[in-house]
């Protein structure tokens, strides 16, 4: 049987270091067996994917970084929830900002990125209540950012 990290590695990616807060939150508070994880960015070892879908960036360029903000999530879970990605029961909810022109209306297809990498690593615990919608601006100019309820 294949690990979600090894899956994880088929799609490209690994496990990143868990990013720390740039203010004044806790990037996971847990309550029970429930996880909430701060939004995190479009981000990885080379620093934060920018752009405005819509202006300066295509759908599939959006759902490149909003996968790389799913592997955010996941290393927070990992590193600050205290959880192996197997311990997983279901990531129940994500909320998906994305940074859009007033025009843009593809919000949805740009969260499928992070939508199908947390279903191809978790399998039919990744499978999530969402929404997503398009906001001016996202901090440090990021492209998607995301947060994440997710039971253990």
């Amino acid at each position: 049987m294949t690990s979600p990290i090894e899956k994880l590695r088929e799609l490209g990616y690994e496990l990143p270091t868990a990013k720390a807060p740039v203010a004044n939150y806790v990037p996971v508070a847990r309550s029970g067996n429930i996880l909430y994880i701060s939004g995190q960015l479009s981000s990885d070892e080379n620093g934060v994917t920018t752009g405005l879908l819509g202006d300066n960036m295509n759908v599939v360029q959006g759902g490149n970084a909003a996968e790389l903000a799913a592997t955010n999530i996941l290393a927070q879970i990992v590193h600050n929830g205290g959880v192996e990605l197997t311990d997983i029961k279901r990531i129940l909810k994500i909320t998906v900002l994305v940074a859009s022109t007033p025009d843009f209306f593809e919000q949805h297809l740009v969260a499928n990125g992070a939508s199908n990498l947390l279903v191809g690593v978790l399998g039919d615990k990744g499978k999530h209540a969402r929404a997503a919608f398009g906001v001016a601006a996202l901090p440090f100019g990021a492209a998607v950012e995301i947060e994440a309820v997710v039971e253990v």
